[in-house]
């Protein structure tokens, strides 16, 4: 009696994992959709040839800002995109060097749809210190010392 007791069971639960992958097979597109995430912003080539992607910083949840660099110049470079173009707004986007000293940033701001810079620095033996705008946004980093 035991044994067809655990077959049944065994057999049942079989039954409901099957029926289950079936259902989730069988859904609807628009079940998954709603689940997709939200565009990202990637990014876009702006540094120019030679330019690698070394990191990337959330701008609030509407954008990001990339810092690249150029092993060949020593030059970083910094860009800030939007996750969705659309029409103009304040973007900006800063480069600097973290040093003992003052030291003046590069900065591009402005009205923008898409995204903010490039904007270069040299920084060879340096860390770098990056932030981004869009809107009312922010997201700074730092890092990468070479």
């Amino acid at each position: 009696m035991m044994k067809l007791s655990r077959r049944a069971t065994t057999a049942a639960a079989l039954t409901v994992l099957a029926l289950g992958g079936t259902v989730a097979a069988t859904a609807p597109a628009s079940a998954t959709t709603t689940k997709a995430a939200a565009a990202t912003a990637t990014y876009n080539g702006a540094c120019g040839t030679g330019y690698k992607v070394i990191d990337s910083t959330p701008v609030g949840n509407v954008g990001k800002v990339f810092l690249t660099w150029n092993e060949s110049t020593g030059k970083n470079c910094a860009v800030t995109i939007r996750n969705t173009p659309g029409t103009k707004i304040h973007m900006a986007v800063e480069l600097n060097i973290d040093v003992d000293y003052e030291h003046n940033p590069v900065v591009d701001s402005g009205q923008y749809t898409t995204y903010a810079g490039p904007v270069y620095m040299s920084a060879r033996g340096y860390c770098a210190v990056w932030q981004g705008v869009i809107g009312t946004a922010t997201g700074s980093d730092s890092g990468h010392c070479g």
